[in-house]
């Protein structure tokens, strides 16, 4: 069962896409993510509530949309969840958590040639068996294409089978967080790009 685990939605249930293609983030990995994010981005309010304020988010191969909503939950100023697969999914999870993402229906790869603006976060989560020089290649995008601000984050979602993401030169601290068959693979763009 995927839901929402904190914030303005915490408890609401996530429709998730039939078959065996995708794989929802489970709640332990979510709730460890989303400390680790909280501590990054410096906005855990006085509740000890994860929040992403004046975040902006894309959730790229969002599936359900359960990143992006989880962030949409915490208080991101925008969310854009990218799937050509499962958009009408994640209309119908967003309208039923009552949260505002914006959802793009294209491809991966045309959505990040194109972005659709620039983002502080990014989540890249694609399916396992998504080639590594596919995910390699969004990262050159993410940042050829303008699509990341300053000392943006970029974490990469896999399976600890994998190895890491071939990182572009432009991201600086690199580290990763293994939870059982899942590693978190995070990047941040660095501070000033020659």
């Amino acid at each position: 069962m995927a839901r929402i685990i904190s914030g303005r939605a915490k408890g609401r249930r996530l429709a998730t896409p039939k078959g065996d293609n995708t794989r929802p983030t489970t709640d332990r990995v979510k709730e460890a993510l989303f400390s680790s994010l909280a501590t990054w981005f410096g906005t855990v309010d006085s509740d000890s509530a994860e929040q992403l304020l004046d975040v902006t988010v894309l959730d790229l191969f969002a599936g359900s949309g359960g990143l992006g909503l989880e962030a949409a939950s915490r208080g991101a100023a925008r969310v854009v969840c990218v799937d050509n697969r499962t958009a009408g999914l994640i209309r119908e999870n967003a309208a039923a958590a009552g949260l505002r993402v914006e959802v793009n229906s294209g491809t991966v790869e045309s959505a990040v040639k194109s972005s659709p603006g620039r983002f502080d976060l990014v989540f890249i989560d694609p399916p396992y068996d998504v080639p590594a020089a596919t995910v390699d290649r969004i990262l050159a995008s993410l940042v050829s294409g303008g699509a990341l601000v300053e000392q943006a984050l970029v974490v990469v979602e896999r399976s600890s089978r994998t190895g890491a993401p071939s990182w572009p030169e432009a991201f600086g601290d690199l580290w990763e967080r293994r939870y059982g068959e899942t590693t978190l693979h995070f990047g941040a763009l660095r501070e000033e790009q020659e």
